[in-house]
């Protein structure tokens, strides 16, 4: 169990961590020399069995600075924290900073703490019973309106057994929490240990990690692999969550100066930093002024503290006392994950304003206070993932990325898989997916009967026209529904045999297109001498030149085959095979994911693919133009949701991916429109 302090400066707080402990808090030269802390403190007690024993509990302290100017280091170690000791001096009283830290921790969620009135040798009796009124009237109204008010005195050491019992008794009712979701650590200290490396420590937030596991700093995206693992300042082999750990990382660009409190380190699936995330937020009640759209506030998530520009999505302002929604801009990349919670303070950052919870970490830019944008945060403040997706369903026409879901959330494979039984969300596997997409049964027939309508107008129209490509298809479709969901919906509408595919094009099973026999005559000519000269193509004059016909009756047959999606036009006259563009859509994908970087440069695909720079630039500019590649200078990323772009539906182009894909998709039960329980 870990638990923080709370309280005003000089009201005993690392002294009352030392008589538990035994441990001085204190750690840094300037705090020991002024007599005050400055920066979080970490001090550990057995308790409950001998050390090691099989009923021993451990306790883990956060010692948190009281100084008014160190709220955000306080705010830095009380998040994550399971149960508050929050010291009220008998001398003194509650304080500005008692009551301060008690609205952080009632605005972070935690629900459980005692109430310690220290430095009761220093007053007398009738005093003592005044700080003990005064101390439970600070508290009623909040979470610890019913908690204990122990009277303790670090010098003498009066009522710290009556604590320890306490505090054991806390222990023993939370049990041991089950580790769930995938791993994340907050970092609220890194350095650098002599013959070890680096090390980070802090508080394990969601799942577990294992010695040798691979894990990745967000936000900088540095790969690392756990050489070293202790927990509540013991070597360990495994770091749950709820435990304090310090993790020995090992990498190529692990470097202390690149790693700092703030960031987090996670299991690599989370990876996905945002600097624009939703929340709902409460305004505390006595904060003289309301908040208006465009204001700056310091975000406190996790360990990290960041400007933000904050906007309320349900209205201009957002009121003192009221809850509702809210945008925060971020200055720079965070990690933030549903569930999370977060603390505002005021742009001077003075003064805690309120505070709130994550419900998106990936909120849209646009159409942010739509009135189905509104709803759809209202079904994410869900508790539980399964409610919360079975809510989303209902109001998202365009269905569930799940990926997306399982990410925002944290959530393992099989998380996500029992979520999707119990709200009975019907599953559709997509390639480049590792979850594929919910969606209701009733936009699922939806979709089915407006695919048909489009494509039997277009069979109508132009009946020498082998149907349409995806691109063209999607935006024809009401909403205009993503295209790797309309993708999902296509191919497991060919496996039904409802739709058919031809080259690249998706046509209802009646519709055939053909050549003339003529120019099939004549196409099957070209595809030998495409194939043969594979990545270097003949231009059209060539073409023409060798099979005896005049250029533009080339050209129109070239046209008409890209038409027919047999054709890629990469640049004026250079035709490819549909398939051999898809494989080099799959050689860049392959070689981004080799880097370290992630990228690919030019002359590297070149060598790759065995022809001319000149030629290589081509092909990678017309990548660019089709949003398969991002180019920044002289290299280019793919974009994953982009992979699949040149790819017949229905099938998979990727044979030796196909297994993997499975297996990653195999976890998500998938559920159809009309019946649960078989493959949509």
């Amino acid at each position: 169990m870990i638990i923080g302090t709370a309280g005003h400066i000089d009201h005993g707080k690392t002294a009352l961590v030392r008589a538990l402990t035994g441990i001085d808090a204190d750690r840094l030269p300037e705090e020991k020399r002024r007599g005050m802390t400055i920066d979080l403190g970490f001090a550990y007690r057995a308790i409950g069995a001998a050390a090691g024993g099989p009923g021993e509990h451990m306790l883990g302290f956060v010692d948190v600075p009281g100084h008014e100017r160190f709220v955000h280091n306080m705010l830095a170690g009380i998040t994550g924290v399971d149960f508050v000791l929050l010291v009220v001096a008998a001398d003194d009283g509650p304080m500005p900073q008692t009551r301060e830290h008690l609205d952080i921790v009632s605005l972070l969620g935690v629900e459980r703490g005692i109430v310690a009135l220290t430095k009761i040798d220093l007053v007398p009796p009738a005093r003592l019973a005044q700080a003990a009124g005064e101390a439970r009237a600070l508290v009623a109204g909040s979470m610890l309106r019913d908690a204990a008010i122990l009277p303790v005195s670090s010098i003498t050491g009066a009522g710290i057994a009556d604590l320890e019992a306490h505090l054991s008794a806390a222990v023993r009712e939370r049990g041991e929490p089950e580790p769930h979701g995938e791993f994340r650590l907050a970092v609220d200290r890194s350095f650098v240990l002599p013959g070890v490396g680096v090390v980070v420590t802090g508080t394990v937030a969601a799942g577990s990690i294992s010695l040798g596991e691979r894990v990745t700093l967000t936000p900088s995206g540095i790969a690392a692999r756990v050489r070293g693992i202790h927990a509540h300042n013991r070597p360990a082999r495994v770091g749950r969550a709820g435990e304090r750990c310090a993790l020995n990382l090992a990498g190529a660009q692990v470097e202390r100066e690149r790693v700092r409190r703030g960031d987090w380190v996670v299991a690599p699936a989370l990876h996905a930093p945002t600097t624009r995330l939703d929340a709902r937020v409460r305004l505390l009640a006595d904060d003289p002024r309301p908040v208006k759209t465009g204001a700056g506030v310091h975000l406190h998530l996790g360990t990290a503290r960041v400007r933000a520009r904050l906007a309320p999505l349900a209205g201009e302002a957002l009121m003192p006392g009221e809850e509702a929604p809210v945008q925060l801009v971020l200055e720079r990349p965070v990690g933030a994950w549903r569930g999370d919670r977060l603390i505002l303070r005021d742009r001077s950052a003075t003064r805690t304003i309120g505070g709130g919870i994550v419900l998106d970490p990936g909120a849209p830019a646009r159409g942010r206070r739509q009135p189905e944008r509104l709803a759809a945060l209202a079904a994410l403040a869900a508790p539980e993932p399964a409610a919360a997706l079975a809510r989303l369903l209902d109001v998202m026409p365009a269905g569930v990325d799940l990926d997306r879901f399982a990410v925002a959330a944290g959530m393992t494979s099989a998380e996500l898989a029992l979520a999707c039984r119990t709200a009975g969300a019907p599953v559709l596997g997509a390639a480049q997916h590792r979850h594929g997409f919910a969606l209701s049964r009733a936009r699922f027939e939806a979709l089915q009967r407006e695919i048909g309508a489009v494509l039997e107008r277009h069979h109508r129209t132009a009946p020498g026209s082998a149907g349409l490509e995806l691109d063209r298809l999607c935006p024809l479709l009401s909403g205009r529904p993503a295209t790797p969901l309309v993708r999902a919906v296509v191919e497991t509408l060919v496996e039904r045999g409802a739709l058919a595919v031809h080259g690249a094009s998706v046509h209802l099973p009646g519709h055939a297109a053909a050549l003339s026999e003529g120019d099939a005559r004549v196409w099957a000519r070209v595809r030998r001498r495409l194939e043969e000269r594979g990545f270097d193509p003949p231009w059209v004059r060539d073409l023409a030149r060798e099979l005896g016909l005049s250029e533009s009756a080339m050209r129109g047959l070239m046209k008409r085959l890209a038409r027919l999606g047999e054709l890629v036009e990469v640049a004026p006259d250079r035709f490819y095979r549909r398939r051999t563009v898809d494989s080099m859509v799959e050689m860049l994908a392959q070689m981004c994911r080799a880097a370290a970087d992630g990228t690919v440069t030019a002359a590297a695909f070149r060598d790759r693919i065995g022809t001319g720079r000149k030629l290589a630039i081509i092909i990678l500019e017309f990548f660019d133009r089709t949003g398969v590649t991002m180019r920044r200078g002289d290299l280019r990323k793919v974009q994953p949701e982009r992979i699949r772009t040149f790819a017949t539906p229905g099938r998979d182009p990727h044979p030796r991916d196909a297994a993997a894909r499975g297996k990653a998709n195999a976890p998500a039960v998938a559920h159809p429109p009309c019946q649960a329980g078989q493959r949509a």
